[in-house]
């Protein structure tokens, strides 16, 4: 991998810390009495910020992944309902989630197999590249969003 420059990078860039907060950061230590608060004046809570994000990088990572791939619908599956989580674990097993699968899209960054240039074979011309990035873009814009959200709850930084 050491030859390969652009597997490196897309590496990195999964979870980028260089240029603003990373996803750890951003979801470390916030109190669960805030983490289903909606700041006035904003359509979302740091739950539905985070379960986005779960939820949107898995979607992209089945879709690069496997054949039989049906895209949830927009925007009901990509959301969820309650601004705060279900339960007391929720929050934690939502950034387990996120995390693993970050990990797994690392693996497939890194995978000499796969042909970053190549179409995914279940998609309409996305290539592997195109979708890496896309995670990686979705990803830091929800993360600062994140930060904004918790600098409004007086929870910022953590």
């Amino acid at each position: 991998m050491a030859d390969d420059p652009l597997r490196a990078h897309l590496i990195r860039l999964l979870d980028w810390q260089d240029a603003h907060v990373d996803f750890d950061t951003a979801v470390k230590d916030l109190a669960p009495e805030l983490r289903g608060v909606r700041p006035v004046g904003l359509p979302y809570s740091p739950w539905r910020l985070l379960e986005h994000l779960r939820r949107t990088q898995s979607d992209i990572l089945e879709f690069c992944r496997n054949p039989a791939y049906v895209a949830p619908t927009w925007p009901d599956d990509y959301w969820p309902e309650a601004d705060g989580p279900p339960d007391d674990g929720a929050w934690e097993r939502s950034v387990a989630g996120f995390q693993e699968d970050r990990e797994a899209l690392k693996r497939l960054a890194a995978d000499p197999e796969v042909d970053l240039f190549a179409r995914v074979p279940q998609g309409s011309g996305q290539t592997f590249l195109r979708e890496l990035l896309l995670v990686a873009d979705h990803t830091a814009y929800h993360v600062g969003e994140l930060v904004v959200v918790r600098r409004l709850l007086g929870a910022w930084p953590p």
